[in-house]
């Protein structure tokens, strides 16, 4: 890998930083994909409800009977205005606040090094560009338009990665066998009530006091009804109520994300949740109208391909740069819909350009990622799906 590659790599980087797009309509960055896959060889297609953009690179095997491995990037970013203080940073609403443009282009240098190496597949590549991972579903949305049979028969394995910011050392390389991170539920909340004065709140139903208790019992909840060997997490990310603070108002709302690792506390929480929600509003005379929404499901790793994966990755970059991990972690992807179907391996990158442990975290409107990481993702990317299809 030549010093003019990464280069490469890192410009592509900071130009997709620089035109974030959020949700399943990406429209620059893809067209930026399809403009740096253009020559490389690639049978190429979008999507037809989302911009995603699929790309199958053949292999050897003439009578497209070979194993087809699927890699993946997702390419979206977050509704988060940017205080990195990076001379690249986005200057608008919008933010590369997660590494997708990391993710991005790292597929896309994958894809350069196996189109030079097409002599050495036993089968086929597909590359996964896909908008709409940040609470959008774009995995199933490219699911439902047959990403999985993009080759002309069912993908084999799939693999994917994911940089952090902070939580790993630069250059460490992580994941473990089974489940890897939780899924993702939301929960939504509007507390009816009655409005008035706020100098006579004894003459109203105040919806703001009865939605902000329910704020603190879900958070009890969690401590006191549910293991803690089989975590949960309830955090409110949204809380709405009132236009001026001498009005009570009729409703309050609020909406909180809800994180599991097993189908049996899944169904726990939900009901739990709802209950509380109902039953504390019923209490002080409020109606509460709730939703539980089941959205990604746990991401669950093969156990052989993360051996498999973990192994490649400590011959390449050497045994004291790969970590096996203990515990899940409590974030959500949607990656977790491709693992379902196929067997695969997510795997963890650290991209941190100082102490993990001091340095804002993914979605933090000063998350910095260092992108001298991204020739490494592409070879480790590209090296899988080269020993993937000639393992047999």
């Amino acid at each position: 890998m030549t010093a003019s590659f990464q280069d490469d790599l890192i410009a592509l980087r900071r130009r997709l930083h620089q035109v974030p797009e959020i949700g399943l309509d990406l429209p620059q960055t893809q067209a930026i994909v399809l403009e740096e896959l253009a020559g490389l060889g690639l049978e190429i297609t979008t999507g037809a409800a989302v911009s995603s953009v699929v790309a199958v690179l053949r292999g050897t095997s003439d009578d497209r009977t070979g194993r087809v491995v699927l890699l993946r990037g997702d390419m979206d970013a977050l509704p988060v205005v940017e205080t990195s203080g990076e001379p690249f940073a986005a200057t608008g609403d919008a933010m590369h606040a997660c590494g997708h443009d990391l993710h991005t282009a790292g597929l896309v240098g994958a894809a350069r090094l196996l189109s030079e190496r097409r002599t050495e597949l036993g089968g086929d590549v597909l590359f996964m560009f896909q908008p709409g991972e940040e609470g959008w579903d774009g995995a199933g949305a490219m699911l439902e338009e047959g990403v999985l049979d993009a080759a002309g028969r069912r993908a084999d394995a799939a693999y994917g990665l994911h940089v952090f910011a902070n939580m790993l050392p630069l250059g460490m390389i992580s994941s473990r066998p089974g489940p890897l991170m939780a899924a993702s539920s939301g929960l939504y909340v509007t507390v009816r009530g009655s409005g008035g004065h706020g100098s006579r709140p004894h003459a109203a139903v105040d919806p703001i006091v009865v939605a902000a208790e329910i704020v603190t019992a879900l958070q009890t909840a969690v401590t006191r009804q549910f293991d803690l060997f089989d975590p949960v997490v309830i955090t409110v990310g949204t809380f709405h109520a009132g236009t001026r603070r001498n009005i009570i108002p009729e409703t309050a709302t609020l909406e909180a994300t809800v994180r599991t690792l097993s189908e049996a506390q899944l169904i726990a929480v939900e009901r739990a949740s709802v209950r509380l929600c109902e039953q504390i509003a019923a209490a002080h005379g409020c109606r509460a109208e709730v939703r539980f929404e089941r959205e990604y499901p746990e991401t669950v790793n093969d156990a052989d391909a993360t051996a498999f994966a973990l192994g490649v990755a400590a011959e390449l970059f050497g045994p004291e740069r790969v970590h096996q991990l203990a515990n899940p972690v409590m974030g959500s992807e949607d990656f977790s819909r491709v693992l379902a179907e196929v067997p695969g391996c997510y795997l963890f990158v650290g991209a941190c350009p100082g102490d993990p442990d001091t340095s804002p975290g993914n979605h933090a409107p000063g998350a910095r990622f260092d992108d001298s990481v991204l020739g490494d993702c592409a070879r480790l990317l590209a090296e899988l799906a080269v020993r993937d299809l000639n393992a047999g």
